[in-house]
């Protein structure tokens, strides 16, 4: 056996030089790591009204800066982040044009918040800020992160089952008695083996109805379950130029300056920066997925403060070119997960793929008419590996949970964290004077994870201490 063969084999499995595999299967590995991201990230310019394209290009730009500054150590993609959807709301509630370069002022300067505390961090030292963060916080919280995107997914695959079956299948099939190549790619394999799937199904018995929400579909016997693609995303290709620009100028943050309305500015400052404290949390808890999916300790090398780093300047880049936040993305943690390829490189080609497409309107088109519950499907998968991360992350601790104090912390994090995104209002929502502050589920359970670990005391560990 080569040592490159020995490299590949290493670590039951795991891969952490992608090139001993071959450009093509890198590629392929790359374009993989796009299609997990794609749905997410394109939902939140879907959502607020901003561009679909800057969107794609900032995803990539973001995520190749990322690299910069963790040293190209971390294997992680950054797509737009959901936590800010309540500070645009707030500002241009029905996505108004004129309105959303203010709410990305306030994005971009909650991204200034993640360089002080990386600044912070590097004067002081990790280690005092993580010790608020021990296994049995960041466990929890990785859980949380799989299970409070868990409904988006099952709320995908409801528009047809069917065809998330197949997509489901399809990659458990590969990841489990897959060989070679196949057990690599899992994800490729199942969106294109669905997509393929559901177009012979269109074919045969496809049916145009107008759904509930108003929306065009082709469904299988004209059944509002069993939708396929909606003719608007098939007409979208159809219209679609190969080429185009992401953006435009007066959807920049630059078009206000000189004539910004300053009560504006200032209420975006006041509404958006405060969620920062919500998606740092996050970002702590994502890195802390990513480095126990794959085996390294990335909160001590290239540093947490490295980390923040990288996530804050992209997202500042981000809003001031009228792209939402970006943020690490769960969605490729499960990537990694099913892969067991970890080389950074692989992110970093999907980064290129995604800042290409953003200048083809025609193959964004294309990516974007992916059926709905093809997704959800994927989603599902995704979402459930991120959580048994979680799971891992605790019992590879040995968490001890006879231990009253551990069972406590875990239990608040998961039903504050899981209840409150489940809830009718989505979030807890507080006033300070006529600006409305909301805090995500996930948000306030990790919050409160953090000051219960502060404040209970740890008998064991003050008795070895002693």
């Amino acid at each position: 056996m080569s040592d490159n063969q020995k490299n590949v084999t290493a670590n039951n499995g795991a891969i952490y030089d992608a090139r001993e595999l071959g450009i093509p299967r890198m590629t392929l590995l790359g374009v993989q790591h796009m299609f997990a991201m794609f749905g997410a990230t394109v939902l939140v310019p879907a959502l607020t009204g901003l561009s679909v394209s800057a969107t794609l290009l900032f995803a990539g730009l973001g995520t190749l800066m990322f690299h910069f500054f963790s040293k190209r150590k971390v294997p992680a993609f950054l797509g737009s982040s959901f936590a800010f959807l309540a500070g645009y709301a707030a500002i241009a509630p029905n996505g108004e044009k004129e309105l959303l370069p203010y709410a990305c002022f306030g994005v971009a300067c909650a991204g200034v918040i993640y360089l002080i505390l990386a600044a912070l961090i590097k004067a002081f030292g990790v280690e005092k800020v993580m010790r608020f963060f021990p296994p049995i916080v960041t466990g929890p919280i990785i859980i949380s992160i799989g299970l409070s995107l868990s409904n988006s997914a099952v709320n995908n695959c409801s528009t047809n089952w069917l065809i998330a079956l197949v997509a489901i299948v399809l990659v458990i099939i590969c990841n489990v008695s897959g060989k070679g190549m196949i057990k690599i790619v899992p994800i490729i394999i199942g969106v294109v083996g669905s997509c393929l799937i559901a177009i012979f199904i269109a074919l045969l018995f496809g049916e145009t109805i107008v759904g509930a929400d108003g929306v065009e579909y082709m469904t299988i016997g004209g059944q509002e379950n069993m939708r396929l693609f909606s003719v608007a995303s098939i007409d979208a290709i159809m219209q679609a130029h190969w080429i185009g620009l992401p953006f435009q100028f007066n959807d920049t943050v630059f078009s206000i300056l000189g004539n910004a309305d300053s009560r504006l500015v200032i209420s975006s400052v006041v509404t958006i920066v405060p969620i920062a404290l919500a998606t740092i949390v996050e970002h702590i808890g994502d890195i802390s997925a990513i480095a126990t999916t794959v085996d390294r300790d990335f909160l001590k090398d290239p540093g947490l403060h490295r980390t923040l780093t990288g996530d804050g300047v992209a997202t500042i880049v981000a809003s001031l070119f009228g792209a939402p936040a970006n943020t690490t993305y769960g969605e490729n943690t499960g990537v990694l997960s099913i892969s067991k390829v970890y080389d950074p490189r692989v992110i970093r080609i999907a980064a290129v793929f995604a800042c290409a497409f953003s200048f083809s309107p025609k193959i964004a088109a294309c990516i974007a008419a992916i059926p709905t519950p093809v997704m959800g499907g994927i989603s599902l998968v995704l979402y459930g590996m991120i959580s048994a991360v979680g799971v891992r992350n605790i019992v590879e601790n040995q968490i001890d949970f006879s231990k009253t104090r551990n069972v406590i912390i875990a239990a608040i994090i998961l039903v504050l964290s899981i209840g409150i995104t489940y809830s009718t209002a989505g979030s807890i929502s507080f006033h300070i004077g006529d600006v409305v502050i909301s805090l995500s589920g996930l948000a306030v359970g990790s919050l409160a994870g953090i000051i219960l670990n502060a404040v209970l005391p740890d008998k064991d560990s003050e008795k070895k201490e002693e």
